[in-house]
């Protein structure tokens, strides 16, 4: 009787020692939020709500009216249960990119819009995010910001699948918006080049080049996005001063603005808010 005790004892100590090491159940995501990140905990995912969504009005845009104007109808589309496409956002960086994805946001949330970001590492989870989401009433896009890949990452070809080729449809009520630096989402080497064909006066691309393309193609709708001029830039620094309560771009300002942006060694959006943030603030500091 006693070892048949003992043996009893070490088989609840085992079991308590297991259910340590198996990941919990996953509460149920807050609904009630209007954006979350997705995390994952000794290899369980779950929808974290973000307490304090970043707020940005797609009218602080500037410089950016073309891609600001594409992005929207597609999103008012989507709101709305109309056919769109997930977008693929390139280009320069500090010019708006991820910023108009957030402000969507804003615009869109009393229409029923939610945002989940998502790190590319996390991106092999797209399938149970996408059933966690598919019988909600909202309509969600999953965020993936300053997307890139290397070569043999298994985020890139679960993207790749989520946006089309897996024998599951995609849920309705999602889309996929992702920003990067990179047209084709991974890096390009001159060996590349050796693969090319010439087959009479056509020119075809080698299948390693061939396999980059296929993941951007897979976003219906391009975005790209340019460095600004001086002159934009210097537009961007008037909309923020003005949103500070300097109405006037003075050439002293002025000179300033554009020595802030060649410390820099770029005129972006970004670089003009801060500009525009510092100069306020050290004014106010005068008074």
């Amino acid at each position: 009787m006693a070892d048949l005790d003992h043996l009893i004892q070490r088989a609840e100590h085992l079991m308590q020692r297991l259910e340590l090491l198996l990941p919990s159940a996953s509460a149920a995501p807050d609904w009630k939020a209007h954006a979350w990140r997705w995390r994952k905990r000794n290899g369980q995912g779950s929808l974290q709500p973000v307490a304090h969504p970043h707020v940005i009005r797609l009218a602080d845009l500037q410089g950016v009216e073309a891609q600001k104007t594409a992005l929207e109808c597609n999103t008012l589309q989507f709101v709305r249960s109309l056919p769109a496409n997930n977008a693929l956002l390139t280009g320069a960086r500090g010019t708006g990119k991820s910023s108009l994805i957030k402000a969507l946001l804003a615009e869109f949330s009393g229409a029923g819009l939610r945002l989940i970001e998502v790190d590319k590492h996390d991106l092999v989870d797209l399938p149970d995010i996408a059933d966690l989401l598919v019988a909600r009433p909202e309509r969600f896009i999953v965020f993936c910001d300053d997307l890139s890949f290397e070569a043999g990452e298994p985020g890139y070809k679960a993207l790749k699948v989520a946006l089309d080729g897996s024998i599951a449809g995609a849920a309705d009520n999602m889309l996929i918006y992702a920003t990067s630096n990179r047209r084709h989402l991974m890096p390009e080497s001159m060996t590349e080049n050796l693969e090319t064909q010439y087959v009479g006066d056509e020119i075809r691309p080698g299948e390693t080049t061939e396999e980059k393309i296929a993941l951007s193609e897979r976003f219906g709708l391009w975005l790209s996005f340019y460095p600004f001029d001086q002159d934009e830039y210097l537009a961007i620094v008037r909309h923020w001063l003005r949103s500070f309560g300097i109405m006037r771009l003075t050439p002293q300002v002025r000179r300033a603005a554009l020595r802030w942006a060649l410390g820099r060694g770029s005129r972006s959006g970004r670089v003009a808010r801060q500009f525009a943030c510092d100069w306020a603030g050290q004014k106010a500091l005068r008074v």
